[in-house]
């Protein structure tokens, strides 16, 4: 995914030199198709957290579940911190 948010890297906020870090959850099906995207801390810049959830979407689809897990979860929720850096570069934990 970092590797898709450092190609994909908004301009804008290039642009504007801004930077932050923002939370994100995002829900998949076993499938492997995006059931639901949701920002949950935000980075106080509409374009940093429009930015991750277009990067998520553009990384889309993820794997689908193992057959193991696929029996008992029909969705599985991710939250991960993103981190806009000065670099221009995406960092996620």
């Amino acid at each position: 995914m970092e590797k898709i948010g450092n190609l994909n890297y908004p301009e804008a906020a290039k642009e504007q030199k801004l930077y932050g870090k923002l939370e994100l959850s995002v829900d998949i099906r076993a499938d492997g198709s995006i059931e639901k995207i949701r920002i949950t801390r935000s980075s106080g810049h509409k374009v940093l957290d429009d930015a991750a959830k277009r990067i998520v979407e553009l990384a889309a689809p993820y794997a689908a579940f193992p057959e193991d897990i696929r029996k008992d979860f029909d969705i599985i929720g991710i939250t991960r911190t993103w981190t806009f850096t000065k670099e221009d570069s995406l960092a996620t934990q």
